[in-house]
């Protein structure tokens, strides 16, 4: 049920509102959407394993809960460099593709969200890394169909005031809209 509620029903996109910026950015092409939401979901993994660990084996033992946040944004800022460096050397023209929104992956506030999320929620490792990866699966879901759309919207007669970002913005709201609709499922 964690799963279903994670990526449809509490969309950390269209239901919480995290993560607009490559949201709205990198979602021109289906290709850099995907390509961004497995970037994104690989270090929403890796920095949710590696922030519980440390949350659970130093912080709350050394007393310093207070210091989550800053841990948990040098945490996320170092993964998303050792991401940007496989990217690099493994897909060219992928890394070109995300371009300046793959550095901006270090201020994705959905990984941080996520992250706090599970420590607010009182999951365990496994429980932890489970939401991890689903609310990665509905993040990629929601960026790759909104690009899907707004590839379909660029061929599309579309009134001039509304070309761009008026209409792309409309098109959120409307899916956002639709994904209320799986509210009555979990």
């Amino acid at each position: 049920m964690m799963i279903i509620a994670a990526i449809f029903v509490n969309n950390i996109v269209l239901a919480q509102f995290l993560g607009i910026c490559p949201f709205l950015g990198v979602s021109k092409k289906t290709e850099t959407a995907a390509g961004m939401g497995m970037a994104v979901a690989f270090v929403m993994l890796l920095a949710t394993v590696v922030t519980w660990l440390l949350y659970q084996y130093v912080l709350v033992p050394s007393n310093l809960t207070f210091l989550q946040t800053i841990v948990y944004i040098l945490v996320i800022a170092i993964l998303v460099q050792m991401v940007e460096i496989i990217l690099k050397k493994v897909s060219p023209s992928l890394y070109g593709a995300l371009g300046v929104f793959l550095p901006l992956i270090t201020t994705n506030c959905t990984i941080l969200g996520v992250a706090i999320d599970v420590i607010n929620k009182e999951y365990n490792l496994l429980q932890a890394s489970v939401y991890a990866v689903a609310t990665a699966l509905g993040f990629a879901l929601a960026i790759v169909l909104f690009a899907s759309i707004r590839e379909q919207l660029e061929i599309s007669e579309v009134p001039q005031g509304m070309k761009g970002t008026p209409i792309a913005l409309i098109t959120a709201g409307l899916l956002a809209m639709a994904f209320m609709g799986f509210s009555g499922i979990a």
